[in-house]
């Protein structure tokens, strides 16, 4: 049975392998800036959120 998922997946993988290109390197930059903005806007969140509860102050509940 795990024989059989894995001769099935390396059968997969090789078929992707076949069809898969190198990118140009005009297609790598877009996905180099792309991913890159990408980062940004996630830390740019992450970092709006850290300063919103680090100065909002928290009133505990007694």
């Amino acid at each position: 049975m795990v024989l059989l998922k894995l001769r099935e997946f390396i059968q997969k993988s090789r078929r992707v392998m076949l069809v898969a290109s190198k990118p140009d390197p005009e297609e790598f930059k877009l996905s180099a800036k792309i991913t890159g903005i990408g980062i940004v806007i996630i830390g740019v969140i992450g970092f709006a959120l850290f300063l919103l509860f680090t100065l909002t102050p928290v009133s505990v509940i007694a």
